[in-house]
């Protein structure tokens, strides 16, 4: 039982990032395919996929095919009852769909403002108001789900599942542009800095060269952490 996973440039696609995690992550079967998103020339590459048109994109063994992150999510729920990607408790499987659906239809400030990126930290950002009051928010989510079932453990519920997948660019965005959480925020996004699957997609990253840089910013540049020894 083999996916097919089409993703867009590891640098930069905060969504490839969060398909290719709910495969990864939890052991499944999976082929990568990078298309040009960057290049531009991701539209013919997904157009045997209709009605894909951004990634990520699925293929399931059959033939079907999932064009959102939220239908991969579900999708893959039904498929593999045996694995928990989400919790098992009924009461941690209702909060992590629902912050995990809020991810995916909120933060827009923060989206907008805050370019996905994995190459380097920005010095000097200075966070709007409406990237604060996103960033208030998720660390009230955070900080809810920790408090209620995940004390055991580095993730949201404990161990790892589909919200954390969904919040890693989140975490990312965090670190590349030093943006002011508590400290135990910044324990959680630690744990995604360190996790062995975001540093095989960063390493995986490192062959991408772009010039001009998509999203230029008057402002200086720190080493990602880790990469300063």
């Amino acid at each position: 039982m083999t996916y097919e996973l089409y993703i867009g440039d590891r640098t930069f696609s905060s969504w490839s990032l969060r398909g290719w995690l709910m495969l990864e992550k939890f052991g499944l079967d999976y082929n990568t395919h990078l298309v040009g998103l960057y290049a531009g020339t991701y539209r013919a590459e997904l157009a045997h996929l209709a009605p894909a048109r951004t990634v990520p994109a699925m293929q399931t063994p059959e033939g079907h095919v999932l064009t959102d992150s939220i239908a991969m999510a579900e999708t893959l729920v039904e498929r593999h009852p045996d694995i928990d990607l989400y919790p098992r408790d009924p009461a941690a499987r209702a909060l992590a769909r629902s912050i995990t659906a809020e991810m995916h239809g909120s933060f827009m400030a923060l989206r907008n403002d805050c370019p996905n990126m994995i190459t380097h930290v920005w010095e000097g950002f200075v966070p709007s108001d409406a990237v604060r009051a996103d960033l208030e928010r998720i660390e009230d989510l955070w900080a809810l789900a920790k408090e209620r079932h995940g004390r055991d453990g580095p993730w949201l519920f404990g161990t790892y599942t589909i919200a954390d997948a969904f919040y890693a660019p989140v975490a990312l965005r965090i670190t590349a542009y030093d943006l002011p959480i508590s400290a135990a925020s910044h324990t959680y996004v630690d744990a995604h800095l360190q996790d062995p699957a975001f540093l095989a997609w960063r390493a995986a990253s490192r062959s991408e060269v772009y010039d001009p840089w998509p999203y230029p910013m008057n402002l200086g540049r720190r080493p990602w952490p880790g990469d300063d020894g």
